[in-house]
């Protein structure tokens, strides 16, 4: 297929390089799907530098490791250190907002959480994070009304919007900075919402968010 990559305005800032702090249980549709209770606070987890992968480019499906399922999450690139940030200055440390793909191997994350074992190996594995550019955060001053969607093989998967996170943009970057530095080149994801499901190599994947970019890639 062609590759294409939309950036309707906004200059792309290449892949970082920094760790991802992840954010789960944050739609409560996904909660749902996924029988988990709701949190009390925002559940965090960190995926290393070594998970990152470019999104605009096919990527890889683990094999023999059971399913790998899709989690479409909004990115938010950090701009400076944050340590225990009020909300403000939480949107002041933003650089750029963009797409990522909480790739998720669930057989072995049931697995892990019955025996009540961290799962880690489950999340944080070698390109667990394909992430799309990222655009300056003006180009998306509103970050309560942010439209995202993906869809594969031409149905739509997941589409949802900022609006619906239990805890906001600002709001989970503020609580992350209170248990974890978050410094220039960090990225955050911020929860998927409903549909998550699994993938498959030669799937073929549609991302956007909301009117300023869209691309598309697939699994190998």
């Amino acid at each position: 297929m062609k590759y294409r990559h939309h950036w309707l305005s906004g200059d792309r800032i290449d892949l970082p390089t920094g760790k991802v702090v992840c954010v789960g249980r944050n739609y409560a549709e996904h909660i749902r799907e996924l029988n988990n209770p709701l949190p009390d606070d925002p559940v965090l987890f960190i995926k290393p530098s070594t998970s990152l992968a470019a999104l605009e480019m096919p990527f890889v499906i683990p094999v023999d490791r059971g399913e790998v399922h899709h989690e479409t999450e909004i990115a938010i690139l950090m701009d400076t250190r944050l340590q225990n940030a009020s909300e403000n200055e939480s949107i002041d440390a933003i650089k750029a907002i963009g797409l990522a793909l909480d790739l998720t191997l669930r057989d072995v994350q049931s697995r892990l959480k019955e025996k009540g074992l961290p799962w880690e190996v489950a999340k944080a594995f070698d390109g667990s994070c394909p992430v799309s550019g990222f655009i300056a955060k003006e180009h998306l001053p509103d970050l309560d009304n942010i439209h995202f969607s993906l869809k594969i093989n031409g149905q739509t998967r997941q589409e949802d919007t900022s609006a619906h996170m239990l805890t906001s943009i600002p709001g989970l970057i503020s609580y992350i900075s209170r248990h974890f530095t978050l410094e220039p080149g960090d990225i955050v994801l911020t929860g998927t919402p409903a549909g998550v499901g699994p993938l498959k190599q030669g799937d073929q994947l549609e991302l956007a968010i909301s009117d300023r970019f869209s691309l598309a890639t697939s699994c190998i």
